[in-house]
């Protein structure tokens, strides 16, 4: 076992046990405080619990013996649909096993996160599942979770950590995505939104130049641009698309939230959305559909994913001792009004024109299993 891997290794009864030559039941007598235990034997039991770090996480005994008790949920932004969804989908999961969610947001600062962790984990929860605050470092966890108490990453990787890790596929997502835009005939595909600091971000820019490398198109640095993954942002941000000539006629953007942003910012710019310029999204959150255009995007089913999140850190609190998952989800593309083919990108509208109407759509799904 390696260093790392002993650091994570939460410290059992058995090991007390072993260390002081006394069986499990005695160690756990001196636990519970009962007197039955000779004043020596408690005291070699009691300076080697010190010695090792043992610390007893009553949720979690709980939790194996289903009883009720709770799980700390905290998230980056509060605002996010997808976020939302996903919070749902935990509360839902959490309510049939008997347990109660505690919530808090970073509202993506390392600092607040900190602070929230650290009050959450006061009231002992059986379990963490944590969608980090862009920029987190193992070093910003560490100290506030400890060794001991069972944590999930969501949507988003820390460098180097050892933790349980639960996202979508974003590689694959951003790939058909962009591969589903040069179906439609666009070259000049920019990637909008979101932060390179966050990893959900470097996968989808990944699975975005890959699509494009993949059909012989070079990737134009100009048409990837950053902003925070946020409605306004987006809109604002608009105009940095259209700073130079050519402008891009499609854009890969970062999430539904960036996707109905860079619509408004076209909109102010008297450019029409699905006809003048093609946009994809991701998440397909509810209001993905019911805009106008209905937007085209990659559902990744937040609710089952918040489900699954539940799933993933009742059986870390069942089993502390065994090795950390990551689990990527499959996505799936779904076509709808905003991106599709528009005359000016394929060729002149008179030849355009007199092609069969644009009525066929497909789906495609890829990705590792959940």
């Amino acid at each position: 076992m390696t260093d790392q891997d002993q650091r994570r290794r939460r410290v059992t009864l058995a090991d007390i046990a072993r260390a002081c030559g006394v069986s499990s039941a005695t160690v756990s007598l001196v636990l519970s405080g009962n007197p039955a235990v000779a004043a020596k034997t408690r005291r070699l039991v009691e300076i080697e619990l010190r010695k090792q770090g043992y610390v007893y996480n009553r949720s979690a005994a709980n939790l194996r013996r289903k009883v009720s008790t709770s799980v700390a949920l905290v998230i980056n932004d509060l605002s996010n649909p997808f976020v939302a969804e996903f919070a749902a989908g935990v509360d839902e999961a959490l309510a049939e096993a008997g347990c109660v969610l505690l919530l808090g947001s970073s509202g993506e600062s390392i600092e607040r996160q900190r602070a929230v962790l650290s009050s959450l984990l006061e009231h002992n929860p059986a379990g963490v599942i944590l969608t980090p605050a862009e920029g987190t470092s193992v070093s910003d966890l560490s100290p506030v979770v400890g060794l001991h108490t069972p944590l999930l990453l969501f949507n988003r990787q820390v460098p180097d950590s050892t933790w349980d890790y639960l996202g979508a596929d974003n590689v694959e997502g951003a790939r058909l995505a962009t591969e589903h835009l040069i179906a439609q005939g666009h070259t000049r595909i920019a990637f909008f939104g979101g932060h390179r600091d966050s990893s959900s971000c470097r996968q989808r820019l990944e699975g975005y130049t890959a699509a494009l490398t993949a059909a012989g198109i070079k990737p134009e640095p100009r048409w990837m641009v950053e902003c925070a993954p946020t409605r306004l942002q987006a809109a604002t941000a608009t105009a940095a698309l259209f700073a130079r000539d050519p402008a891009p006629t499609a854009a890969v953007t970062y999430n539904d939230g960036v996707a109905l942003g860079l619509m408004m910012g076209l909109r102010a710019r008297n450019l029409l959305p699905g006809r003048d310029f093609a946009i994809t999204g991701f998440d397909d959150i509810p209001e993905a559909a019911a805009t106008v255009p209905a937007l085209t995007t990659l559902a990744t089913a937040p609710r089952a994913l918040g489900r699954q999140a539940v799933s993933m850190v009742m059986d870390s609190a069942r089993a502390p001792e065994a090795p950390a998952r990551t689990t990527i989800a499959p996505v799936q593309l779904v076509p709808r009004d905003s991106s599709l083919t528009f005359a000016h990108a394929l060729e002149p509208a008179a030849t355009a024109a007199s092609k069969t109407p644009r009525t066929k759509r497909s789906t495609r799904t890829q990705g590792t299993p959940a």
